[in-house]
């Protein structure tokens, strides 16, 4: 009776998480369709405006450490 009881509630909690999963809210889709693409960001921002930046090499190389 126990297992009978408990197999019942993993299939409830089960459809409820797929019920969950399937029904977003739609304040969600609304707000991801009404941002701007990356292009009209750098297009407003102006990006294509800024000098081009030369960027030395800051790497650092480590010599081989020697073992005592």
């Amino acid at each position: 009776m126990q297992l009978m009881s408990s197999a019942l509630v993993a299939v409830a909690l089960s459809a409820v998480v797929a019920f969950m999963l399937q029904s977003r809210p739609s304040s969600i889709e609304l707000s991801a369709a009404a941002m701007p693409s990356l292009n009209e960001f750098h297009e407003t921002a102006g990006v294509n405006q800024l000098p081009i930046q030369e960027v030395e090499d800051q790497s650092l190389i480590y010599p081989a450490g020697t073992k005592q």
